[in-house]
């Protein structure tokens, strides 16, 4: 049942996409560097913006919202959980993905080397 409700909201997720993970997902969807990523992807109980398998790299990109204190113990006890399964979790703030993609593909061509 939970687990039916998680796959929901991920088709949900996948088709209202905010204006950064669009952008991401823009730079992500064509094999980027030959890593396979996928979006909306169930992790246990939690659903990833994405996620490249091979790598075992989660990609979260963050509104405003994300900068609030309730908010930031939430994500860093997430974070641990997803970790704690063997993936690597990388933040990226909406800024930076609409901004910044320079910085962004520097970035993720570090973690996937």
């Amino acid at each position: 049942m939970w687990y039916e409700l998680l796959k929901e909201n991920a088709r949900k997720n996948r088709n209202n996409p905010t204006e950064a993970e669009k952008a991401m997902w823009d730079l992500l969807k064509k094999n980027y560097k030959g890593f396979h990523f996928r979006r909306q992807h169930i992790i246990g109980d939690y659903i990833v913006d994405f996620i490249c398998l091979s790598s075992k790299l989660v990609i979260e990109v963050d509104g405003d919202y994300h900068l609030e204190d309730n908010q930031i113990i939430l994500d860093e006890a997430r974070t641990k959980i997803i970790e704690s399964l063997g993936f690597k979790v990388v933040r990226f703030s909406n800024y930076d993905v609409l901004y910044n993609p320079t910085k962004i593909k520097k970035e993720l061509f570090n973690y996937l080397k």
